[in-house]
């Protein structure tokens, strides 16, 4: 069972860690492996790119004629994928020596279509105390209480996802209008189109958190501030998701669920109990970052109404 592995970069500021990226990869305990680089349009990357990677048999480069975004270059990374199974990998990534071996054994203990793992977090500059881990799925981590191991879930994080080659040839291409792209906030390309695979497969993603993959934490990205807008067109897109994706909000009203009777209550008894602020400074934080998604979404009504 072949794998392909699909890595875009579009930037000189991200090459040392799509470097990375691209060995942890390269030195995976599973074989055959083929990895498959998008550059996004910037000529100095594929050049360097060229230098570093052109020479290994198993490595295909490819360049976009322009800066596309994320989602454009996935489905050309795809494109020019020759693997059984394909996986995504972001370039601010890194996988466990295991992580391939890990999705494989999945494949070929189950009927999967599609199976994903989790991510854990590499803190770059240090794990901020005011960041409630409820919320870690807002710098690309596996938040707790996500899925049990062999739970099938509507999609895993787009660093750690894989697919069987066929799903493409039925489902087509990742949705060029979503996914980080420059001018653009609407998020969740993997989103969609696992959402598009349900609806004509009927089945979702396999969990196995054993698959295990570190997504690096850089220092902007543990600025409160940039959290807070963050959320705001986390939940912008989530309404905005809900025209295009049937029952999109199960997951996202199971979360808040949780938030209400098992998050909220355990930081403010942890707080009132113990004797440091951290859970209830994690606590404000909770509901700070949660109303910052309400507005989003209440954003999102009102750009976009209620019906469509």
């Amino acid at each position: 069972m072949k794998v392909s592995v699909v890595i875009a970069t579009y930037s000189m500021d991200r090459f040392e860690d799509f470097c990375d990226a691209v060995d942890s990869v390269l030195a995976q305990t599973y074989s055959p492996v083929e990895l498959v680089l998008v550059v996004d349009g910037d000529e100095m990357v594929y050049e360097r790119t060229l230098e570093a990677y052109g020479s290994r048999d198993n490595v295909v480069i490819h360049c976009n004629n322009e800066n596309r975004g994320l989602s454009y270059s996935r489905t050309q990374g795809v494109k020019q994928a020759s693997g059984d199974i394909v996986a995504l990998f972001d370039d601010d990534a890194v996988a466990e020596p295991d992580w391939i071996e890990e999705l494989v054994s999945t494949y070929r203990s189950t009927d999967a279509i599609a199976v994903g793992g989790k991510m854990i977090p590499e803190w770059v500059v240090g794990k901020p105390w005011f960041l409630p881990p409820e919320f870690y799925w807002l710098v690309g981590v596996t938040p707790p209480r996500f899925a049990a191991p062999g739970e099938e879930v509507r999609n895993t994080y787009g660093s750690n996802i894989s697919f069987r080659a066929e799903v493409f040839d039925r489902i087509g291409e990742f949705n060029e209008d979503i996914g980080p792209q420059a001018g653009k906030v609407l998020q969740g390309g993997e989103t969609e189109f696992c959402a598009r695979m349900r609806e004509d497969f009927g089945q979702g993603v396999i969990y196995n958190p054993g698959a295990r993959v570190s997504h690096k934490v850089f220092e902007y990205r543990t600025d409160p501030w940039w959290l807070l807008v963050r959320s705001f067109w986390q939940g912008y897109s989530k309404r905005v998701m809900e025209g295009v994706i049937e029952d999109s909000g199960d997951n996202e009203t199971l979360f808040l669920k949780r938030l209400l009777t098992h998050s909220i209550p355990n930081h403010l008894t942890e707080g009132l109990r113990g004797r440091s602020l951290k859970p209830l400074g994690q606590l404000f934080y909770l509901v700070l970052f949660t109303m910052a998604v309400g507005f989003g979404y209440l954003y999102g009504i009102a750009r976009h109404g209620l019906n469509e």
